[in-house]
């Protein structure tokens, strides 16, 4: 006999959660698309405490901030972006486009439609997210 130590939420409370968060999410990706980085700056203060005077980093930040990392941590994220990138690549070869005739004139299948941008911000898995949307529109791109 099998004892769940751990219960999912019910179905109705999932789907109320997801309209929430589906909410929460279109009403900041508009915020976003109308002012920029005046909202990303506002999100950056919410969420980290972090407001630098601009997002991205020049060359030269990047390398400074290199160096502050142990050589032994650089090589732990060496390791888990080989990792990550290897799965994502093989993931993303495994998801194929298929069209099939199940009757004649009856067609069904599913195709990989590359995106323009994506957006990731999870905190603790920003690296995971980022390769695997790289690899993700990379791959699609380089299809016809």
């Amino acid at each position: 006999m099998i004892t769940h130590l751990k219960h999912g939420k019910p179905e109705s409370e999932r789907a109320e959660n997801d309209a929430k968060v589906r909410g929460i999410v279109e009403v900041t990706l508009a915020d976003i698309e109308a002012r920029g980085d005046a909202a990303i700056r506002e999100l950056s203060i919410k969420f980290d405490k972090y407001a630098p005077t601009q997002f991205r980093l020049t060359d030269s930040e990047v390398q400074a901030a290199m160096q502050k990392v142990s050589a032994r941590d650089m090589e732990d994220i060496r390791f888990a972006q080989t990792q990550i990138r290897r799965f994502a690549e093989a993931q993303r070869a495994s998801m194929t486009d298929i069209e099939v005739e199940t009757l004649p004139g009856v067609i069904l299948g599913h195709r990989n439609i590359p995106v323009q941008s994506v957006g990731c911000y999870v905190p603790g898995i920003v690296k995971l997210s980022a390769i695997f949307a790289t690899i993700a529109g990379a791959l699609d791109l380089k299809q016809p």
